[in-house]
């Protein structure tokens, strides 16, 4: 991963190394398949289309953003993701300090909507880039025009990328990506356990995730695999989880 310098690494949860799970063949497609595979050929050709990926909360943006990061480097290209959400306040100057790449992944571009110097950068970082011929992905939970941007040129550049739209996976496909994760882990999900938990929890992947994290954690301590029972021990245990 190349970063410009030590203020922007700071700010990036990523500056060290991508995480092992978050790859194009870890990415539970579901509907998105078409999606899949345009940020597979963003991310490994040269001059390839910008992309700009829009979709709810829990969809994979950001595993695919990720995953296009590390797949660029496979192919010998050099990468840079920045998150704007995970930035204190909306920071120009990360934005600006962005370049040098051939591939630029930003993600959560609606966390500076209705910011003048942030936008600007933004605008200033996307002309650049096409004055170097690098590719750039953008990633926001709605499309360009629908985010709050209040600079008219950004929307429009912002708009000319290719679009494509990530839909909320379906149980069965959440399920699979429950598995997996917990499979690199070296955990195992019984059916029973999916069931339970698809019935008294949130659906929604970024929940589910978290819960497996605490299930990670507590059968590790217990020394237990993660049956129906000790499911239902630890959500007894907090209330607010049922």
């Amino acid at each position: 991963m190349n970063v410009q310098n030590s203020s922007v690494s700071a700010q990036l949860p990523l500056n060290l190394r991508w995480p092992g799970q978050q790859r194009f063949e870890y990415f539970v497609a579901g509907e998105n398949a078409a999606a899949l595979d345009l940020l597979r050929q963003s991310a490994q050709a040269e001059n390839s289309s910008w992309v700009f990926l829009s979709g709810s909360a829990s969809t994979g943006k950001t595993h695919l953003l990720i995953a296009a990061c590390a797949a660029a480097e496979v192919a010998g290209h050099r990468a840079q993701y920045l998150a704007l959400a995970r930035l204190p306040t909306p920071d120009a100057n990360a934005i600006r300090a962005l370049g040098g790449s051939d591939l630029l992944c930003i993600d959560d571009i609606q966390s500076i909507a209705g910011q003048r110097e942030a936008e600007h950068a933004l605008f200033d970082l996307y002309n650049r880039c096409r004055a170097e011929q690098a590719t750039l992905i953008f990633a926001a939970n709605a499309g360009p025009a629908q985010i709050g941007l209040q600079l008219p040129d950004l929307v429009s550049r912002l708009s000319s990328c290719t679009q494509a739209l990530l839909k909320p996976l379906s149980d069965d496909d959440r399920r699979e990506v429950l598995r997996q994760r917990a499979a690199t882990r070296g955990l195992t999900l019984e059916d029973t356990v999916l069931d339970y938990l698809f019935v008294h929890q949130a659906r929604d992947l970024g929940s589910l995730t978290t819960l497996l994290d605490r299930l990670d954690r507590e059968s590790l301590a217990a020394q237990r695999r993660i049956t129906l029972p000790f499911l239902r021990k630890l959500l007894e245990r907090d209330p607010a989880q049922e």
